[in-house]
């Protein structure tokens, strides 16, 4: 039988984070640890009310209602996700606390048997380099400037950027990407469901007169009609991020699979095991994918998109996160897993294919850890 441990994590940013649904000085996330025997597995997820509905105060709800079950039950991997898909609607609701929750036994299980996550799972090994996007918050233009001038110094070519809804402000910063020579066709905008009115959102769009290669939630989530009529009109692909939470929705997309962009976000989506079901959908319909991160995530999530990107192979568009202290004032672990040069992070010099569960050791100060 297994012990399960719940806090929330609090580690301030270094810099705060902006965009058109939030604005962040410092985590929001709960960790999850499962014990057994001595043998102690780590979960993180990230509650958005803007994104899944879910806050810190209902992931709290949901462990603690769970709790006898899971300690009862879990004793490997199939009895997992056998509720899992036994219990889809209940984690439809509550997708980030059942990601910590998965995270963590998936770890404790790879322990005990002294195997990685993806031996565990049957997803390839983590291996070789993996390039990561630079995100630009919303900012004045002199951060604005300043932060794309960093990130091109050390070699990013993939921008993606948010927009505010205010032509000149948004024009502002597409000049400075010009100025800096980033490739048009290697950003993305999010919008972050900026726009009530589809047809003011395509007025915004083609105003700012740039040939990116997607854009992320110009209008309210689910808005899939209004969404085909901006892509249709901008001329690129829909990143679909707030509409895209459970896997049946991508039935929704089979009349037209070249008009969208999938952002899978291991927290969003609910853990590993259900990214792992979508991509085998998605590949089918042949839809590209970015691998997204939650603003705030510490290496353990990292981790966790590190294995999504792998599965996602040749569908692979993109990936976001892996910011470790460069956002953090502190992370979980010490190395943190986090880009370097060009963008770019090297799994096989951190080791993860060959250490057991998800190769984390936590370091950090117990101090950030708030129990539930």
């Amino acid at each position: 039988m297994s012990s399960l441990s719940f806090y929330r994590v609090a580690i301030p940013f270094r810099q705060g984070f902006k965009h058109g649904s939030a604005e962040r000085t410092q985590t929001q996330a709960v960790w999850v640890e499962a014990s057994r025997d001595g043998v102690t597995g780590v979960g993180e997820g990230c509650p958005r009310e803007y994104v899944t509905g879910e806050s810190l105060e209902t992931a709290e709800r949901f462990l603690t209602a769970h709790r006898p079950m899971w300690e009862r039950g879990f004793e490997k991997l199939d009895d997992m996700t056998r509720w899992l898909h036994e219990n889809e609607d209940i984690v439809d609701q509550n997708p980030a606390a059942w990601c910590a929750v998965e995270l963590a036994y998936l770890d404790l299980f790879g322990r005990e048997r002294a195997q990685s996550v993806e031996e565990l799972t049957g997803a390839p090994p983590v291996r070789g380099s993996f390039r990561y996007t630079a995100v630009v918050g919303d900012s004045d233009a002199d951060t604005f400037d300043a932060t794309v001038g960093r990130y091109r110094r050390v070699g990013f070519s993939d921008f993606k950027l948010k927009l505010c809804g205010e032509l000149d402000r948004d024009r502002e910063k597409l000049a400075l990407l010009r100025k800096y020579e980033v490739p048009e066709n290697q950003v993305r905008v999010d919008a972050n469901n900026l726009w009530d009115d589809t047809g003011e959102a395509i007025r915004h769009l083609t105003a700012l007169d740039f040939a990116f290669f997607g854009i992320e939630e110009p209008v309210a989530a689910d808005q899939l009609d209004a969404l085909r009529e901006i892509s249709r009109a901008i001329g690129c692909r829909i990143i679909l991020d707030e509409s895209l939470v459970r896997i049946r929705q991508l039935e929704l997309l089979l009349p037209d699979p070249e008009t969208w962009i999938l952002n899978v976000r291991v927290s969003k989506m609910g853990g590993v095991v259900r990214c792992l079901d979508l991509l085998d959908r998605s590949n089918e319909m042949g839809l590209p994918v970015i691998v997204g991160a939650q603003v705030g995530e510490t290496s353990l999530l990292t981790r966790a998109g590190l294995l999504v990107a792998a599965v996602a192979g040749d569908s692979l568009l993109g990936q976001e996160g892996a910011f470790g202290t460069f956002l953090l004032e502190q992370d979980v672990c010490e190395p943190p897993l986090m880009f370097g040069a060009g963008g770019t992070l090297d799994a096989d010099a951190l080791g993860l294919a060959s250490r057991p569960g998800l190769g984390i050791e936590v370091t950090t100060a117990e101090s950030i850890f708030q129990p539930l």
